[in-house]
Formats: C-alpha cells, sequence, structure tokens
C-alpha cells in the first residue's frame, strides 16, 4: 500500500471514529448553514453587486441637484511686431452654476428606476443565500451518507473475512469444497473493492463540503432535525412560491423600473428649462457675473428620441414575458421538489421492509447451510442482498431528507430568517445609507402596489 493510500484510508478511518465515538463534539446541520452563510463568497459578490445598485439611487439623486464647476486659466502672450515687441500676461478664475429647474419628470422616473434596481437586487441576493444554504444542506447530507456507507461496507467486509476463516476451517475437515472456499475469497474481494470505493467517495464529499461550507467539518455530523415544516399539498405550495420567492418579486420590482425608465425616455422629448450662472475674475481688476434661464426644446433628432421610447417600452415588455416564464419554472420547480419528496418518502417505507425482509432470509440461510440445506453461495448471496438493502435505505433516508428542504427553495423559503438561524445577518440598507443622504429606499409609486401585496404574506 502506497504512502498516498495509507494517509487517505487513516483520514477516513479517523472522521468514521469521529462519528461513532459517544463523547465527540457533534456538528449540526445548523452549525453548517451558519459557516456557509458567513464565509461564501457567492453572497459576498450579491452584497458588492447590491452596493453598485445603491450608488445608482445616488447618482440618479445627484442629477436633481445643481452643479457647481470652478475654472482657472493663466496663458501668457508674446507679440513681435515692426515696432517692437510686447508681452501680455493673463490669469483668470470662475466659477459655473448650472441647475435644472424643469425636466418633464424625466430625472424623477430615473430615480424611481434606480429604487426599483435596489430592491430587485435586494431580492437577489435572498436568492443566493437560499442557492448557498441549499449547497450546503445537500453537501452535509452526502458528506454523511458516504461515512455512514462506509461504516455498513467496513462491516461486511469484516463479517466475509469472518466467514472465509470459517470456509477455510470447515475445508480442513472436509466439510466443504475447494469451491466454496474461492467463492467466499471472491465475494471479501468484491467487498474490498467496494469499501475502497466507499472511501474514495468520502474523499469526494469531504471536497464537496469544503467547497459549499467553507470549511472541513470539525466533530461528528449529527443526525438531520426533523424535517422542516412544509405547505400541506403541491398546489398550495405553487400558489404561495409565486407571492414570495425572491425571483418572482425581483422580476416584479425590475418591469417596475423599466416601465419607469420607459416614462423617462418619453418625458426626454419634452422641453427643459435650465438655471445657469457664471462668475469669473480676471486679473487686474475685472470681474463678471452672469446669470440666467436657459430653454431647450427637441425638434428634430432623426427619430433618435423615438427609438430610445420604443426601445424602453420593448425592454419593460420583455421583462413582463420573463418573469411569466420565471413564474412558470418555479411552478414546475414546486411540483417537481414534491414529487421527489414523495418518491423518496416511498421509497424508505419500501427500503425498511427490503432490509428486514433480508436480514429475516440471511438469518434463515445460515441456520439452513448449517443443516446442509444451503450452500455457501446461498449464504454470501443472502448476505449480499441484506448489504445493498442497508445501503438503498441509507440513500433513501438521505434523499428525503435533502428533498424536504429542495421543496422549502422551491417555494423561496429556504432563508436564514425562515429557518431562524443564530447568525448575524447582512442588513442591505446599510451601505446605501451611508452612501447617500437620500431617504431610505422605498419603492417608487407604481412599485408601492407590489408592496401592498407583499406586505399580506408578511414581506416587506
Amino acid at each position: 500500500m502506497g504512502r498516498g493510500q495509507w494517509a487517505r484510508r487513516m483520514t477516513v478511518a479517523a472522521a468514521i471514529a469521529v462519528m461513532a465515538a459517544p463523547g465527540a463534539l457533534a456538528e449540526t446541520l445548523a452549525d453548517t448553514f451558519v459557516q456557509a452563510y458567513r464565509s461564501s463568497p457567492l453572497l459576498e459578490q450579491q452584497r458588492l453587486l447590491l452596493q453598485v445598485e445603491d450608488d445608482d439611487v445616488a447618482i440618479a439623486v445627484s442629477a436633481l441637484r445643481p452643479t457647481v464647476n470652478g475654472s482657472f486659466s493663466l496663458d501668457k502672450t508674446y507679440v513681435s511686431t515692426d515696432l517692437g515687441e510686447q508681452t501680455t500676461r493673463n490669469a483668470a478664475l470662475g466659477l459655473v452654476l448650472d441647475y435644472t429647474l424643469v425636466d418633464a419628470g424625466q430625472r424623477s422616473f430615473r430615480i424611481g428606476a434606480a429604487k426599483e434596481g435596489v430592491l430587485a437586487a435586494r431580492y437577489r441576493l435572498l436568492q443566493t443565500e437560499q442557492e448557498v444554504l441549499l449547497n450546503a444542506v445537500e453537501a452535509y447530507l452526502n458528506l454523511r451518507l458516504a461515512l455512514l456507507t462506509v461504516d455498513v461496507r467496513e462491516s461486511n467486509a469484516r463479517l466475509l473475512g469472518e466467514q472465509l476463516r470459517a470456509s477455510r476451517d470447515r475445508f480442513d475437515v472436509g466439510e466443504v469444497t475447494r469451491t466454496d472456499v474461492a467463492i467466499a475469497e471472491a465475494r471479501l474481494a468484491s467487498a474490498r473493492s467496494l469499501l475502497a470505493a466507499a472511501r474514495g467517495t468520502v474523499d469526494i464529499q469531504r471536497e464537496v463540503y469544503r467547497a459549499a461550507v467553507g470549511a472541513l467539518p470539525t466533530g461528528v455530523l449529527a443526525a438531520p432535525p426533523s424535517a422542516p415544516d412544509l405547505p400541506p399539498d403541491v398546489e398550495r405550495a405553487q400558489a404561495l412560491a409565486l407571492q414570495v420567492h425572491p425571483l418572482i418579486t425581483a422580476g416584479q420590482h425590475d418591469i417596475v423600473g423599466l416601465k419607469l425608465l420607459a416614462d423617462a425616455a418619453e418625458a426626454d422629448r419634452l422641453p427643459t428649462l435650465d438655471l445657469q450662472g457664471q462668475v469669473n475674475y480676471a486679473r487686474p481688476d475685472q470681474t463678471q457675473a452672469r446669470i440666467g434661464l436657459q430653454g431647450t426644446v427637441p425638434i428634430y433628432n432623426g427619430g433618435r428620441l423615438s427609438a430610445l421610447n420604443r426601445q424602453a417600452i420593448t425592454r419593460a415588455a420583455a421583462a413582463q414575458a420573463d418573469l411569466n416564464q420565471t413564474a412558470r419554472s418555479i411552478t414546475e420547480g414546486v411540483g417537481r421538489a414534491y414529487a421527489g419528496l414523495a418518491i423518496a418518502r416511498a421509497q424508505i417505507v419500501a427500503t425498511r421492509e427490503g432490509v428486514r425482509s433480508a436480514r429475516l432470509a440471511f438469518e434463515g440461510f445460515q441456520e439452513e447451510a448449517l443443516l446442509g440445506a444451503r450452500t455457501t453461495l446461498d449464504v454470501l448471496d443472502a448476505e449480499q442482498e441484506l448489504l445493498d438493502a442497508r445501503v438503498a435505505q441509507l440513500e433513501a433516508e438521505t434523499d428525503a431528507q435533502l428533498a424536504g428542504y429542495q421543496v422549502l427553495a422551491s417555494v423561496g423559503l429556504l432563508t436564514t430568517d425562515h429557518l431562524g438561524l443564530s447568525v448575524q445577518r447582512y442588513d442591505p440598507t446599510e451601505y446605501y445609507r451611508a452612501v447617500s443622504n437620500a431617504p431610505f429606499v422605498s419603492p417608487s409609486e407604481r412599485g408601492g402596489r407590489l408592496d401592498n401585496v407583499l406586505r399580506r404574506f408578511g414581506r416587506n
């Protein structure tokens, strides 16, 4: 055995020993959720992208305020003529004020659209949170399944080793043939091969866990808690998902924002009125000040503004179609998740019955073999069926546990708030308050109607 193989085997053995130790520190599924939430690069990325949206609001609000620019000039002029040479030096300072008084509301429309973009980004952050937590629970359950499978296969290999020794002893006294011994040796070799594969699966699942959670577990992986509370049937779950799923809400805010941008594009075709002021000071002692109003009326622009307006309206319509498709996908996902849960639960019942029957058959074959009514091959076949049944039961139980959380995620409720995790939750409004002195982000007038719907379901 090479050093690499030995090290991997010791790592798996140590992990299983930790699981079996009665006093080992347990790592719960809640601990895994918390660690994944705290360390996820995906969540960090989405939080930074949300801050980009926050700054879009600040940029849009700045358009409501005047702009003041300073100017400075210093030049030296040298002139040479037949009459002589002359050098002139000039210096000037100036301030320029520009403030839009009337713009047909296009700036306000764009501020509203930016706010809707912030709200949509917050719900997409919530969807990313769901994805991170679902990956964490899947990694947790699969690693635990892999460790339990190794335990089962090690137990089977030990039992086959004992049976091989017994077959050899019986061969020595003439009770069985060399064929019986060869069959026992073949089965033990197969069991060791499957055990090696199971240990390799543990290595793989440990790395999957590390990638999903950010660190390897520090103790025994405790049995997961009871299944989360779910809507009683698929129809009510689908209806709830269409009301509270983060992607649905984000899409609704996207549509409102795009409609506001279409209104802004329409307002760009209307007159504007600007207040302009300028103060200049030039050496030696010359001061000039000017203030006035300047109006602009678009008359002909080659169809550009009309095209931009049509483009904005089309984008809003495309976003509505995308939301309709998202709703279909979410509805289908909820139905698929419930079907998977029903299948897994049915498989648990079937595999438990299979384990019970296979155990009875194996024990019966052992007794009959002692009386000469069964061959060694019959006993080994019965033992293999028992092993397969035990592994199938572990897989069915893991599938059912994971399916419950998949249902929760498909509805849109696999979040730190809904799970009640003890973790400091990210405040999506903190950065916004830091970068803008505008009022707290609230939906536009159109988006307010959406919030009224959400409040009825406890989602602000």
